[in-house]
């Protein structure tokens, strides 16, 4: 198998301003049973480099520190590039696959957390997280590892369109609470570091990656060990038109 690297690639330079350093575990618990959860195995640290994204798109897109109340509502989410639209994103307070988030992927959708050990709502500084199937309850994000560098993301929220761009991939380990930990950083990648733009991480399962390498540890909620994140940055935002 040709791993996922742990790192942070450079966007090319008409995408976003200047962004430091790289959301979700794997999506992957495919046709899990709900039972109680357990704790994590052998920690193995996965990391990556910061990055600087340059160019001037996500400037007058970078939100304040004051642009928050959209982490309680729905949302859409869709990824021209894979050709996914208006997949329905919920919010709930938690971390990214747990079993509330869990839940709510085997229904289909999106699932994003919030709050103390989550994410952000959309548009707001710091790292807006979202997990979805890769191969059961219709694989929303099949083709998710295929994106590319300079994709557009869009969310759509309370009338507003969040155009996010992505700047790198990362690979994350559930057996490694570091990994963990730069996965759901406001910062993706770096959990020490205060976040000053709004950021995406998009997340699935790495199943058939892991399968191919012979890895076959699954957790409680049957999510394999690898998880690959696409994490981008906020390029601009415009209201809906009706």
């Amino acid at each position: 198998m040709s791993r996922i690297r742990a790192r942070i690639r450079p966007c090319p330079a008409a995408l976003a301003a200047a962004v430091v350093g790289l959301v979700l575990g794997c999506s992957g618990g495919e046709g899990a049973v709900d039972v109680s959860s357990g704790g994590p195995g052998p920690a193995s640290t996965v990391a990556g480099p910061e990055s600087t994204v340059t160019g001037s798109a996500a400037s007058s897109a970078t939100p304040t520190p004051h642009d928050t109340g959209t982490r309680n509502r729905d949302a859409s989410l869709s990824i021209p590039a894979i050709g996914l639209t208006g997949l329905r994103v919920v919010p709930y307070e938690g971390t990214t696959d747990d079993w509330p988030g869990t839940r709510i992927q085997n229904r289909g959708f999106g699932a994003s957390p919030y709050g103390r050990r989550g994410g952000v709502g959309p548009g707001e500084v710091g790292n807006y997280l979202v997990t979805a199937h890769r191969l059961s309850a219709g694989g929303p994000l099949r083709e998710l590892p295929t994106l590319d560098e300079g994709d557009p993301v869009r969310v759509t929220s309370g009338g507003t369109v969040y155009e996010y761009v992505i700047t790198g991939t990362r690979e994350t380990s559930f057996r490694s609470e570091r990994s963990l930990a730069e996965q759901r950083a406001a910062v993706p990648g770096f959990p020490d570091r205060r976040p000053t733009q709004a950021m995406i991480t998009l997340s699935t399962c790495a199943t058939p990656e892991d399968n191919a390498a012979g890895n076959y540890w699954r957790d409680d909620r049957g999510n394999p060990e690898h998880r690959i994140d696409k994490v981008g940055v906020l390029a601009s935002r415009s209201t809906v038109v009706e």
